[in-house]
């Protein structure tokens, strides 16, 4: 018999596969429990309720990129390259995890309870406060002029990241979150 924490994981990634079908169908107990071949109340028994589905979801994105965020700022020196680093993880983490970029720009989110769209708002504000931190240090270091405004800054390089993803989950997944970043840092890390 599989373990109960098995159970939840199995049905957390049997979620994001389904959130990966690009026609953006919205997720029911009843399509999932279809798709793990098991009853509506079998889910329940390890979530009680489809937010708590969700939030599992979250929880998991938020421990997936805070976990690297922590390890840039810990062994990355230079402020900038910390910023370029956080970013590039994000919108990599998001380009691996189509169904879990449809999450973290809320489009799966739409008809469910709007906590779960306020906890993603939070994911973005604590990627925002870790990137000004970032920014901070490379103005410390000179990097950026003493005048710099981090807040505007890190603003703006969290819209970009939900642009990009954006992008992304509208197109299908076929504009590649990373394309054209090359091209794009340089002009961001002004």
């Amino acid at each position: 018999m599989a373990e109960p924490g098995g159970k939840k994981l199995l049905i957390l990634q049997t979620i994001a596969a389904m959130l990966e079908n690009p026609a953006g169908e919205k997720i029911t107990t009843a399509a999932l429990a279809a798709k793990l071949d098991v009853s509506e109340a079998a889910l329940y028994r390890h979530f009680p309720s489809k937010a708590r589905m969700f939030e599992g979801l979250i929880e998991f994105i938020e421990n997936a990129l805070f976990s690297v965020v922590g390890q840039i700022a810990t062994a990355e020196e230079n402020g900038l390259k910390q910023a370029e680093l956080m970013l590039a993880a994000t919108l990599r983490f998001a380009g691996k995890n189509r169904g879990l970029a449809r999450v973290m720009i809320g489009d799966a989110l739409v008809h469910e309870n709007p906590r779960l769209q306020a906890r993603i708002n939070q994911l973005f504000d604590r990627l925002e406060v870790s990137l000004k931190q970032a920014l901070k240090v490379a103005q410390a270091q000179g990097a950026l002029p003493a005048a710099h405004d981090c807040a505007a800054h890190a603003d703006l390089l969290v819209c970009h990241v939900l642009g990009r993803l954006q992008r992304f989950v509208k197109s299908g997944f076929k504009d590649d979150p990373l394309g054209h970043w090359a091209s794009q840092w340089p002009l961001l890390a002004r």
